[in-house]
């Protein structure tokens, strides 16, 4: 996509060189450093800049992109999170998101699914490795490239010391990619992650997510209340994906289990039954 004519031209010695994308935090643009680096710029807009609160996330997210860079994210290269519109640069990783992948292509086969799960769950392990929680695993969020699935955005990762910057209670994240205890309480731990993983392969199967797509409270409920709509996937997918969206945390598998699963094709045991009683489930707050 080509620069818009008041898109500025340099930022913080990158030349600009097209767009890959907006929304309503900023801008992606694809850009080049002197040296001829290419890299993928993210302005925040000006009119979030003066929030302190939206600064100190962005800081956040700057401080836990570079604690899990490496070779299943997309490394910092430079950022200014001073600027009068802050900004993060990111290595460029050319390919399209999972979610642009099969907007245009339809869903993955079952041997790529199985390749996309073992490339995320290394990612997933690198990042919790560092101490945090992703927190908005989701197609959006994940690039493949050619070497594998690349995962980025930590505006809302949590440390998992327990740090945050959202209000308690809040509900942080994609909604059809979250799990229940996010819904519930805004709890969030490794096995959060997990969750948003099986939904992610859900989708990457299917074409669609296993708990649909209209409103945050619809979905909330189906997530924490219903099962979770596997129709039209792989059968030799369906144990490890729907072990991945267990509704209770502990029932889910580690990413060393998955990882075994997914690379050696070692069909998971079947689940036992969940004899907890029902909680009781407030509406949650629309993420941000």
């Amino acid at each position: 996509m080509t620069l818009l004519e008041n898109d500025p031209r340099e930022i913080g010695g990158y030349r600009l060189e097209g767009r890959i994308g907006a929304g309503g935090m900023g801008v992606v643009y694809r850009a080049r450093s002197l040296s001829g680096r290419q890299v993928a710029l993210k302005v925040i807009r000006p009119e979030l800049a003066g929030d302190e609160e939206f600064r100190a996330r962005f800081r956040h997210e700057v401080e836990a992109a570079r604690r899990v860079s490496g070779a299943f994210t997309a490394p910092v290269v430079d950022a200014d999170p001073d600027a009068p519109s802050p900004w993060l640069a990111t290595l460029y990783v050319p390919g399209p998101s999972l979610a642009e992948r099969i907007a245009r292509q339809g869903p993955l086969s079952p041997p790529e699914v199985r390749r996309l799960a073992t490339g995320l769950a290394e990612a997933l392990r690198d990042i919790h490795r560092a101490g945090l929680v992703h927190r908005d695993l989701k197609p959006g969020n994940v690039l493949l490239a050619e070497d594998g699935p690349r995962v980025i955005d930590f505006g809302i990762a949590r440390a998992l010391d327990g740090t945050q910057l959202t209000s308690t209670g809040v509900a942080v994240g994609t909604p059809p990619f979250m799990a229940p205890e996010q819904f519930r309480h805004g709890d969030t731990s490794p096995a959060t992650d997990v969750f948003a993983l099986g939904s992610v392969l859900a989708f990457a199967g299917t074409g669609r997510g296993p708990f649909g797509t209209d409103s945050s409270h619809a979905v909330g409920f189906r997530v924490v209340y219903e099962e979770p709509d596997l129709a039209g996937l792989a059968a030799e997918l369906l144990p490890m994906v729907a072990a991945c969206l267990a509704k209770e945390p502990t029932r889910r598998p580690t990413l060393e289990t998955l990882l075994t699963w997914s690379v050696a094709g070692v069909e998971p045991p079947p689940a036992a039954p969940d004899t907890r009683p029902a909680t009781v489930w407030e509406r949650p707050a629309v993420p941000p």
